[in-house]
């Protein structure tokens, strides 16, 4: 892998063109480049196996390589994006340190425009060259990321989409480092260490609520869930609050970020307890979104609150039967301590719309088994009731190709969380409509006359199987869909 990808003008660059499948020989806009590079172009284009299918990659030499397209009429960004992260691996073996994007030429227009185009190629290259390297041992297998790829391109609109999807795809990366970063380390002190170092590297403002505040502040959720960690809990609180922001916008993210989740009394057994680091991606995906945000200078006020803490278990640690007292007055009876992310994003989300004033709220958990089970791990599940901020994220998912389906929830669902010894319990008595229940939960937790999405994204966090784009973790699922989700608002 390459150590750093960014954009510039190459000394000496490799042309990538693109064709379209089975072609009869190199579109007419790639004439004058083939012959630029000495017909490496044409080359590429005869080289056994190339039909122009969707993801292959033909090298006529180091000075030309064709990428295949497929059927033109159905080209996504998802399908760039794939692209991208199988070239990348291409160039970094061919060792090849620059390169000159040329695909605009190839696509038809109303199909992809440049822009979209060069940011999705540029985001699948970028998100496929990761890996976690923080851990390299003196027993590492492979080479260790080195060297930097430089890529450029003719067309202005490619440019400008490569400069902004490389942007992403670091953003990305980022919330995969600190999914990937192991629970020795990654405590909620080590988040909070995060945010302060991103906001003094940005122009974002940072502040930390400590365990005594929250206490103090009456946020049971998080204060109960943390209490059995030597690790003490957290509330961190990052603002993006662009000098000429859209006037009546404040968008809050909500993260989850529980470090790390043993299930605490409610213990998780077997071999459930393995990967429970992860339980953060929530929170990770909310920080890398504003590193995006404030790099592409999205002009609207963001703000992301990351609710801190680590699920032990110990002789302090909070217990089935408890009755806790929210943040909001709302009381608790704890029945599954297993069911401890609702908690602490309860009181991030009564405080958020107490001290915020929000205009729009969106959170995001790593909430449910349930989710996982209904939606596999190719979309994450959405609950939002408010038409308008619904499309937008659904479009913002679409767009990104980080889906959301949206989930009901009904009068029925929120009734079933009653309680019968505080006002509401934790987790229902039976799985029925399982992660439906962590939505109806948390939704006495948002004001009424706030629109509020939740989103569950237990399922596309991490993934078991690498992809072109994707190393076996984090994926950082969610980033690039929160990013795409406050430019729209912006507009």
């Amino acid at each position: 892998m390459y150590r750093t990808i960014r954009t510039g003008s190459p000394r000496r660059a490799t042309i990538i063109a693109a064709v379209g499948v089975s072609p009869s020989g190199l579109p007419r806009g790639l004439g004058s480049l083939d012959a630029s590079v000495d017909g490496a172009l044409a080359s590429a284009l005869v080289r056994p196996g190339f039909t122009g299918k969707r993801g292959q990659i033909a090298f006529g030499d180091e000075s030309g390589v064709l990428i295949g397209l497929g059927d033109l009429d159905t080209l996504t960004t998802d399908h760039l994006r794939d692209i991208g992260g199988k070239l990348v691996k291409k160039l970094k073996g061919a060792g090849i340190d620059g390169v000159q994007v040329e695909i605009a030429r190839s696509i038809p227009k109303g199909v992809l425009d440049a822009e979209s185009a060069g940011q999705a190629l540029a985001e699948g290259m970028v998100l496929g060259n990761w890996r976690m390297e923080a851990y390299r041992g003196r027993a590492a297998q492979g080479e260790a990321a080195s060297g930097s790829l430089t890529i450029g391109a003719s067309d202005a609109a490619v440019r400008g989409g490569l400069r902004r999807g490389i942007l992403l795809g670091e953003a990305a990366n980022a919330a995969r480092r600190i999914g990937a970063t192991p629970p020795n380390v990654a405590n909620p002190p080590w988040i909070a260490k995060q945010a302060r170092a991103l906001a003094r590297s940005t122009k974002l403002a940072c502040k930390v609520i400590s365990a005594a505040e929250l206490k103090k502040q009456g946020m049971g959720g998080i204060t109960a869930v943390g209490q059995g960690s030597d690790s003490p809990p957290c509330m961190v609180v990052v603002e993006h609050k662009p000098p000429r922001a859209r006037a009546g916008v404040h968008l809050v993210l909500v993260g989850k970020t529980i470090t790390y989740d043993t299930g605490g009394y409610s213990l998780k057994v077997s071999n459930g307890m393995k990967g429970m680091k992860y339980d953060l991606c929530g929170g990770a995906a909310v920080l890398g979104a504003m590193q995006a945000l404030d790099a592409l200078k999205v002009p609207v006020r963001v703000t992301a609150v990351l609710a801190c803490a680590e699920n032990m278990v110990s002789g302090g640690a909070y217990r089935p039967d408890d009755i806790i007292t929210m943040y909001n007055g709302v009381t608790v009876e704890v029945t599954n301590t297993d069911a401890e992310g609702r908690l602490v994003m309860a009181d991030a989300l009564a405080w958020s719309c107490r001290k915020l004033k929000p205009t729009h709220i969106m959170d995001a958990a790593t909430l449910t088994g349930g989710v996982v089970v209904a939606l596999g791990e190719w979309c994450a599940g959405l609950w939002c009731e408010d038409d308008a901020f619904r499309g937008v994220l659904e479009d913002a998912g679409e767009s990104t190709g980080e889906r959301l389906w949206r989930l009901p929830l009904w009068t029925e669902h929120r009734d079933f969380m009653r309680s019968r010894h505080a006002d509401i319990w934790n987790s229902g008595p039976r799985r029925s409509a399982h992660p439906i229940q962590g939505a109806a939960f948390l939704s006495y937790f948002v004001d009424e006359d706030v629109p509020w999405a939740h989103v569950d994204l237990a399922g596309p966090a991490t993934t078991d199987s690498a992809t072109s784009t994707c190393a076996v973790g984090p994926t950082g699922f969610g980033t690039r869909l929160m990013t795409e989700a406050a430019a729209r608002l912006a507009r």
